[in-house]
Formats: C-alpha cells, structure tokens, sequence
C-alpha cells in the first residue's frame, strides 16, 4: 500500500485517480505505486531537475502575451504519469470517435444544404450570425469531405466511469509536440518503470500525421504531395510546435511571406527556386489566411490562397471555418448533433451549459456567478474567465455588467469537481487537478492517438490547467491489455 506520508488524496471530496477510498491504490496505479515505495525525495528531486534542464536545453517554451516579466517560459513539466486503463482508454476512444465524425458531418451540412437548421435543431441564427461561421465556405466540398482533420478534444473526469467534454478544438489544436517530448524524456529518465508496465506508443503520432495530410492531397496531385507547415513566426506562443512537427514529419515550414500563388498552383520559394505546395498545415486563423478575401491588412497570409483552395489546387488543413464547430455557443448543441448525424446518443456527455443569450438561463446565471464558471464563446487558453466560488464580489460585478452588455458572447457551466492525480511540487508528492487533450487525426481514416496530454494545476486548489495561468504538463499511460 502507498504510504499515506508519501501521497495523500482528499478522496472523499474529490475523486483521484491513483488512490481509492481506503488509500489503495487503483489497479493501473498499482505497479507505479509499488516503484513510488522504492524511491527517495531527493532522489525524485534530481530527476526532475535533469527533466527541467532537457526541456531548457530543447527550447521547448511557450509564450505569454500581455506578460511584463517575459514572452516566452519554459513549460513546466511534471514528471509523475497520469495512468488509463486499457478498458477506460476504450471507452475513451469510441466516445471520442463519435463526436469528432458528427461534428465534421456537422461542418458539412452547414456549408451545404443545412438540414439541421431546417430540423429545427439549432435556430438559424446561432449559425449564420456567429463570427466563426464563414459563409465563402458554402457550397465547397473538402477533399474527402473531411474539415477538421486535426482535432483535440479536452476531457475532464469527476468519478469512476464520469468522463465528460469540456470544449472541441477543432480549429488548430496545438500541445501534441509536448505530449511527444513527455514521453520522450521520461522513457530516458525512468526506462524502469516503462518496463514494468505496457504502455501504448504515441511516438508514430508524426508519420500517422503526415500519411494524414498525404491522403487529403488535391486530386489533381500527381506523385507524393509536398506538404508545408505555415506558421505566423516565431512570436507565435506555439512556434516551438510548429518547428517540432516539420521538423519530424520532414516537411519544410513556412511563413505566408516564403509562399506565392501562380499559373493556378501554389508555390514555395526555396534555395532551389519554386517548388509546388499541395498541402498547407496552417497553424495562422482564418481571418489572417488571405489578404484578397478576409483582412486585407494581413501580412501573414498568401494573397489568392483562398480561391486556389477553392479551385481544388491546394488543401488547407484544418479548413477555413471549421471554428463554428467548437465555438462554445454550439458546444451546448453537441448532444443534439450527435444524435442527428448518427442516430445515436452521446458516449461521451456534455458539462451542463447555460447559454446567456436565452432569457431564462441568463436570468439564472447572474443569480448564480458565484457557483459557476464564465466562460466567453470565442475564448481560449483560460483567457476571458470568471470562476464564482474564487472570484471577488467586485469581479462578479463586473462580469455581470459584460454579459448583459454581450449576453450572446458568454456561457456558464458548474465549478467541476475535477479529478486529482499525483504531482512532484516542492514540498512532495500532492494532488492536483488534471484534464486531458486527445488528438484525433482524421483523412482516410479516424486516428485517435492512445493517451495525449495531460494537462494539470500546479497551484495547489486550482482548476485552471492552462499553461498560460500556471498549469503544466504531464506524460499519459494508457496501458494496453
């Protein structure tokens, strides 16, 4: 049994992932608890030490903007492995199959004839007035009518069988490049415990990526497809992925400037002269893809691109527009998609959503600020927050003022009971709150990497995992039978 001295959960107000009840460990901890008995604090210290200077020496950083103190930090990196069980991993894994085939049956139907909104399902007007809808989208049909074929869906967990969704990135999902340097580092510090345990690969994520955007080259394509990864610079927070995936996919990575549009191709200026791009791995939003048809104060864009692609000489990967599909506004409409689409209801639920642009459920939001989590439809990274129960009376205000003022701009959902699972902080072993991001890849096939990234709240009590709010990361195990 684990040492209570050495890890203690409040299982009784929370539910952990390595510790029952009675302070035993689950079974897919099991082997990891016993490695955890043989250790010293010191000796875990020094590891994590040597796993901070790897990541310093690689450069994997992140950057914050709006920071005084710096534009880019290193990603904190907590090495004790969040563990799934093969039997919850599949479970896993065919919820997450279901929801990311219905939203993209989703995107097609609403670039198309739009029979959800002729059901009734969804009123017209969350679709065609929301700002990540892109109406020069209408009418075009992607390459395998596949829109979002790079998806990370965030997970949390509250019990033994509660999984739920949290948000839908299925516009540029970025973190796989740290779930891949996690793994790396800890099978170089800790080959022992790898040896002790099955745990599935997620190393091939970069070929599994690239065969990806190989089978949604244009057809027009003669021979292997030269894929690029277009990135907006090195200013960018996640330019580090972007040279990471390049780099392992062997592809070359661009900027808008290095790309031009002729002779109906498009083209990238190298040493060599022109070559022909077919597929563009774009990590740059829509608005900025094309000066000639969204901002035309966009230096990060090639001019034409967008009407190249909708000639079929080139495939944009993920789609212009696919955000309307995991705008937080329609995340509350999930439920109903999937059982539209499929004829099938969800494996994987929904957290409870209030939607403040509907009279009845804003009049109860701003009864209840104090108990749940705020959240803006077009925001990300923990940015555009309000959590009721560590907010001030002074801040609930305020954020009560904004969703009147923009009631359409917010949502609300419960303050979660998010699950805990164990940490190396300064003074020991502790729980803290984690989620999970598992990337999907979809072309010829649904791919859904074992595992992902895990994110977790390094303060302790915190539920925000956002690396831009303090958050770090941590390597997953799911563990093959």
């Amino acid at each position: 049994m684990l040492k209570k001295q050495a890890y203690a959960a409040d299982t009784k107000a929370i539910f952990d992932e390595m510790l029952r009840a009675d302070a035993s460990p689950r079974p897919a901890y099991a082997a990891l608890a016993a490695w955890l008995e043989r250790q010293s604090q010191g000796g875990i210290r020094r590891k994590q030490q040597e796993a901070d200077a790897i990541f310093r020496r690689l450069g994997i950083t992140f950057a914050v903007y709006g920071s005084a103190e710096s534009n880019e930090r290193l990603i904190p990196f907590d090495l004790m492995p969040r563990v799934i069980s093969a039997g919850e991993w599949r479970f896993l894994e065919r919820g997450i199959e279901q929801r990311v085939r219905a939203l993209n049956a989703f995107l097609y139907d609403i670039y198309h004839r739009q029979e959800i909104i002729r059901a009734g399902k969804i009123p017209a007007e969350m679709i065609n007035d929301n700002e990540a809808f892109l109406p020069e989208m209408m009418g075009f049909d992607p390459p395998r009518q596949v829109y979002s074929h790079i998806v990370g869906t965030d997970i949390v967990r509250t019990g033994e069988d509660q999984f739920f969704v949290l948000e839908d990135n299925m516009r540029t999902p970025s973190g796989v490049s740290y779930m891949l340097e996690n793994r790396e580092t800890m099978m170089h510090l800790f080959p022992e415990i790898f040896a002790a345990h099955r745990v599935a690969p997620v190393e091939h994520y970069p070929e599994l990526l690239r065969q990806t955007l190989e089978s949604v080259a244009p057809a027009t394509c003669e021979g292997d497809p030269r894929i690029a990864v277009l990135t907006p610079g090195i200013y960018n927070s996640a330019f580090f992925e972007h040279a990471f995936l390049a780099d392992q996919m062997g592809v070359e990575l661009v900027q808008g400037s290095d790309l031009l549009v002729d002779e109906g191709a498009l083209w990238m200026r190298t040493i060599r002269g022109r070559e022909r791009v077919h597929v563009l791995y774009r990590r740059v939003d829509d608005a900025f893809l094309d000066p000639l048809n969204f901002r035309p104060d966009s230096m990060l864009g090639v001019p034409g691109l967008f009407d190249l692609y909708r000639a079929g000489a080139v495939t944009i990967v993920n789609a212009p527009g696919t955000g309307i599909a995991d705008d937080k506004a329609i995340y509350a409409y999930v439920p109903e998609i999937i059982q539209f689409y499929t004829g099938e209801k969800p494996l994987l639920n929904n957290v409870t959503t209030w939607r403040c642009a509907k009279d009845d459920e804003r009049a109860y939001v701003l009864e209840n600020l104090h108990e749940l989590v705020v959240k803006e439809v077009h925001g990300s990274g923990g940015y555009g927050m309000l959590i009721g129960p560590r907010s001030t009376k002074q801040q609930r205000q305020d954020f009560a003022e904004r969703i009147k003022a923009r009631p359409t701009n917010y949502i609300a959902q419960p303050t979660l009971a998010l699950s805990t699972c164990p940490a190396f902080t300064a003074s020991g072993l502790a729980p803290r709150h984690v989620d999970l991001r598992p990337f999907v890849l979809m072309g010829e096939r649904v791919r859904v990497t074992p595992g992902g990234l895990t994110r977790v709240a390094l303060k302790k009590g915190s539920l925000v995992v956002n690396s831009s709010q303090g958050g770090g990361t941590k390597d997953t195990w799911v563990l093959e039978d």
